[in-house]
């Protein structure tokens, strides 16, 4: 992965910019996500990507302080990381917005997750486009998880470029 993606990604999830990624605030992404798609936050869904991230937040946090610093996320962060636990995490996530549960996105799922996770609703529109290549309006759970999982281990993939269109100054 390219230390400008470990940058951008370590960025995101450092939410109040303090340098380290705590606990508390990597677990939020996780509220963030069941309110924005209106989860109960007792429901399953909600429960197994709690699960799923407290993993990886273990695995990110080398010296288990209970922080994590961008050297410990530069260690971390790649293919493997990403198949054994980024991939269940992420997966989890776009579980909670899928709210019929087909395995596919609409615009307006798509957009209330990743905007709930870090980016602008005019980056998801964007980057929603890229991953929608025939045109039926969704965004199944595969591709999806490909285009993440491309730009954590290169640094690039038409998702990431879509929102640098779009989002210059966050990329």
């Amino acid at each position: 992965m390219s230390d400008t993606a470990k940058r951008h990604i370590f960025s995101m999830l450092d939410t109040d910019g303090d340098g380290v990624i705590s606990h508390g605030e990597y677990l939020a992404r996780v509220d963030r996500a069941a309110a924005a798609t209106g989860r109960d936050p007792l429901d399953p869904l909600v429960e197994a990507a709690r699960e799923a991230h407290r993993e990886v937040f273990g695995q990110m946090d080398a010296d288990g302080d209970g922080r994590v610093t961008l050297d410990e996320y530069r260690g971390w962060a790649g293919h493997d990381a990403f198949e054994q636990s980024c991939r269940p995490a992420l997966g989890s996530l776009f579980d909670l917005a899928d709210a019929d549960g087909d395995g596919r996105l609409t615009r307006q799922e798509f957009t209330r997750l990743r905007a709930a996770t870090g980016n602008t609703a005019d980056g998801a529109v964007a980057a929603f486009t890229v991953l929608d290549a025939d045109g039926d309006g969704l965004v199944d759970r595969g591709a999806y998880l490909a285009a993440i999982h491309d730009y954590l281990t290169t640094g690039t993939s038409p998702m990431a470029d879509a929102y640098r269109r779009v989002e210059p100054a966050a990329r």
